[in-house]
């Protein structure tokens, strides 16, 4: 990951640091430590400093329990965790698709405020019922105030806050559509992002007592992350409705088995319009067998090219994935990323092969709905 430091797993998921998360520590330390110091001098030149640093990995504990709250929640799911990442606005859990109801969505989404809740309570008890003064009583009320804050700021109704996705799950729920819900919450994302660029502006000049450098910061955070999930919104609101058998790529590399390398070769060289360097390989049925290079031509020679068929110098088929040609076309797209792979054989009920489907088919398909 760009920037980020793997600093081991937290219950098998993989656990970064962004670089910009080691300048915050060092803030929060250097504040809270000046604060410790300048109200209990009693504690000498180190200990300040000490608890300063033991509160800062206090703070990011919790906001890394409100991340394994979402991570919890996906994987009751069944839905996997990439990832658990802190950096200069606080943490992100990547997981590895959405939840595949509104319902199931609301829920990944509100466990973070809810684990940041139950900590806020937690440590609100631990201050009125253990005999804790000083600096030790200073930091479980900090870190009651973090959690309580935390969780309130979250639940701010915009992408990509946790009350961003809660509205997504909601309006999802009430419109069957998921795209609807990301479009409308990013766009409530995006009027806030520009709120909090006003106020922190404001602020910066001494035109508003609401408001700081860090409202500033992050509503450019807001704003740029809300413009990029209205983007996808609107992507998958273009694609919705759509399916593979949509973005199957013209004139589609397929080959029949039973032809012969001399028909491969014109078929491959002259007659296609694009420079493929793999086909499909069907049979007399129509379904796919095998796959083949055009490399494959230097493997035999060319005075036996009319004598030798495309199905003897064939790889596997098992070399390319497949999908049905009625999948809708969000799933296709889910399919490529995850899976990591540029195109998919689209096949027929009847198991039939309809073409080849390629990312750039997608776009192209984009470009034109």
């Amino acid at each position: 990951m760009n920037g980020n430091l793997r600093v081991g797993n937290l219950f098998g998921i993989p656990f970064y640091v962004n670089m910009s998360w080691f300048l915050v520590l060092a803030l929060v330390t250097w504040q809270y430590g000046g604060g410790l110091a300048a109200a209990f001098p009693q504690l000498g030149p180190g200990l300040p400093w000490v608890l300063g640093l033991a509160a800062a990995l206090m703070l990011f504990a919790s906001v890394l329990a409100h991340e394994l709250g979402h991570s919890f929640a996906a994987l009751r799911q069944g839905i996997g965790v990439k990832s658990i990442a802190l950096f200069l606005f606080g943490g992100l859990a990547t997981l590895e698709k959405e939840s595949e109801t509104p319902q199931g969505a609301f829920w990944v989404a509100i466990a973070g405020p809810l684990v940041s809740f139950a900590l806020f309570g937690l440590f609100s008890v631990a201050g009125q019922v253990l005999p804790l003064s000083g600096p030790l009583a200073g930091i479980v009320g900090l870190l009651a105030y973090i959690n309580l804050a935390l969780g309130a700021f979250n639940l701010i109704p915009g992408l990509p806050l946790d009350g961003g996705n809660v509205l997504k799950a909601i309006v999802w729920q009430i419109t069957g559509q998921p795209y609807k819900g990301l479009v409308f919450a990013s766009r409530v994302g995006q009027v806030i992002g520009w709120i909090a660029i006003a106020l922190g502006a404001a602020s910066i000049v001494g035109l508003s007592p609401i408001g700081s450098l860090w409202t500033l910061l992050i509503g450019v955070f807001m704003l740029q992350n809300a413009n990029r999930t209205a983007q996808f919104g609107a992507v998958q609101g273009r694609l919705n409705g759509l399916t593979a058998a949509d973005a199957i790529v013209q004139d589609s590399p397929v080959i029949d088995a039973n032809a012969s390398l001399r028909d491969f070769a014109d078929h491959a060289l002259l007659a296609a319009p694009s420079a493929w360097l793999k086909f499909l390989v069907a049979d007399a049925t129509g379904a796919l067998v095998g796959t083949i290079l055009v490399d494959a031509l230097k493997l035999v020679p060319r005075e036996r090219w009319a004598d030798t068929s495309v199905a003897a110098v064939m790889g596997s088929a098992a070399s390319i994935s497949t999908v049905m040609a009625d999948c809708p076309l969000l799933e296709v797209v889910q399919t490529l990323e995850t899976q990591k792979i540029q195109a998919l054989a689209v096949v027929r009920h009847d198991g039939s092969l309809a073409g080849l489907l390629e990312k750039s088919s997608i776009q192209r398909l984009l470009q034109t709905a």
